[in-house]
């Protein structure tokens, strides 16, 4: 399989002009076709790179830092800074966009930022229904599943069903807020922090916060017993 832009270019629009990609010889999976809009963007791209407006090692690099270096795990140092320091807690759902700089942590994507609180009887949860805006700062790339229109229009329509098929049920007393993120401006989730972690250390705590946790889409789980020994 060639896994170049342009050989993945090539063959998802080979594959598009006979409605399917066709079967592995190895196991017979099946590909689902790339949407008009992802092809559209692969051809921009390699059209790009061809006239050398744009270099696609850099443009790599770019996805590996929003994906591994980044990542959710910005936002995971936000929400541990906050459970630890009350005051610093404060700042942050005051004025996020300041509190989340004090841990060097900017960029023109989360430059207008409001960060809302989960609680026993309140549960957030942030969806943007016209594309994927997303706190890049924070969180890196949002995930397939955050910018597709399933999700973008049921999270408004039915918010408590979503939540059930990512496995989270709440009480019917919980009270849900959904937020709908724009360019203008985008959402953090700051997680109700779980039992069982008062003796935990900043670090330690960073680790048990989930990018889906503050997207609110799941709550962090309590530790496993030695697990942060």
């Amino acid at each position: 399989m060639n896994t170049t832009r342009r050989g993945f270019l090539t063959a998802a629009m080979a594959a598009a002009a006979h409605g399917q990609l066709g079967a592995q010889e190895s196991g017979h999976d099946h590909q689902e076709v790339p949407s008009d809009l992802t092809l559209r963007v692969k051809a921009l791209e390699s059209l790009l790179v061809e006239k050398g407006i744009v270099d696609s090692a850099a443009l790599d690099a770019l996805v590996d830092t929003f994906e591994h270096k980044v990542g959710p795990r910005n936002g995971a140092r936000v929400v541990a800074r906050a459970w630890a320091d009350p005051s610093y807690k404060k700042r942050l759902l005051s004025n996020a966009p300041e509190a989340i700089a004090e841990l060097g942590y900017t960029s023109g994507q989360g430059e207008h930022m409001l960060v809302v609180e989960n609680g026993p009887k309140t549960h957030n949860l942030v969806v943007c229904t016209l594309c994927s805006c997303y706190p890049w700062p924070v969180l890196g790339l949002p995930p397939v599943w955050y910018k597709s229109a399933p999700y973008r229009s049921r999270a408004v329509i039915d918010p408590r069903g979503v939540l059930a098929e990512f496995g989270l049920q709440l009480a019917e007393d919980v009270e849900l807020h959904v937020w709908d993120s724009t360019a203008e401006l985008r959402y953090l989730v700051l997680p109700e922090r779980p039992s069982g972690t008062e003796n935990m250390t900043e670090d330690q705590l960073a680790v048990l916060v989930t990018r889906d946790a503050m997207v609110g889409v799941a709550k962090v789980p309590a530790p496993r017993p030695g697990g942060n020994e």
